[in-house]
């Protein structure tokens, strides 16, 4: 694969999407158009030589079947949301591979008929190859939200960034869609998240992180070419590390 140009940041990245993202401007469920704008910004920067490993929510699927899984016991609903990521993952992948980007699917639940078994050092080496790898599944196990799957994943990759696409560009002192007055943060630390309670992930995501040293960048997916331009360090994003300056 090409050799990353020096201007990007980093050189191996998870992109976390929230299964939102996908559903665009329907209530719930996949809407295809925006899985091909998602898949156009991931091949732009895996072209230029970006390792990169994704994690897709489940909550766009799963939110159709929320109402229904209100009585059930929370295990079976987790188990549920994990096959939810799994439609996903494989809808990405179709978006991608038709677009000419090598890709893979590894499911932390075992479903050999549509992906690989999530294997660490096999997913090392699909990366090493310049192929995309979307994680499945979350961690495999109830009572874990994706974003703590993204957060292991992230460091059993060794990724220098774990990337969070959102609907909007960044983390805020407020609400910015019910608060015109809140003001975006440029960086902030993993204790002032915790501290703070910013929900930008789960507490034990954030913290994990923290302890791997992992920076944490929040933007909006929704841009045309804004993954390109924070991993380059440019345009609107946050920054939460060990630092704030």
């Amino acid at each position: 694969m090409p050799e990353t140009p020096p201007e990007f940041r980093y050189k191996r990245v998870l992109l976390k999407v929230s299964g939102e993202v996908l559903m665009g401007d329907q209530p719930y469920g996949i809407d295809m158009k925006t899985v091909a704008s998602v898949a156009e910004a991931v091949a732009a920067v895996s072209r230029e030589g970006v390792e990169i490993c994704l994690v897709i929510g489940g909550g766009n699927i799963f939110r159709g079947l929320s109402k229904a899984a209100g009585d059930m016991e929370r295990a079976t609903a987790d188990y549920m949301g994990m096959l939810a990521t799994v439609m996903n993952a494989l809808a990405m992948q179709a978006a991608l591979e038709k677009i000419g980007v090598q890709t893979r699917v590894q499911s932390a639940l075992t479903m050999n008929a549509v992906a690989e078994p999530y294997l660490r050092r096999r997913a090392l080496r699909h990366l090493e190859k310049g192929r995309v790898v979307i994680f499945a599944a979350g961690v495999g196990a109830p009572f874990f939200t994706t974003d703590s799957g993204a957060a292991l994943r992230a460091a059993e990759m060794g990724c220098d960034a774990l990337f969070k696409g959102t609907s909007v560009d960044g983390v805020y002192t407020a609400d910015p869609k019910k608060d015109p007055t809140a003001t975006r943060y440029d960086r902030l630390t993993y204790q002032e998240v915790l501290a703070q309670d910013l929900r930008v992930m789960d507490a034990s995501a954030v913290a994990l992180m923290r302890d791997s040293g992992i920076p944490i960048v929040v933007f909006s997916i929704r841009e045309e070419g804004s993954f390109h331009r924070a991993l380059r360090g440019e345009g609107p994003f946050t920054v939460i590390g060990s630092q704030t300056s």
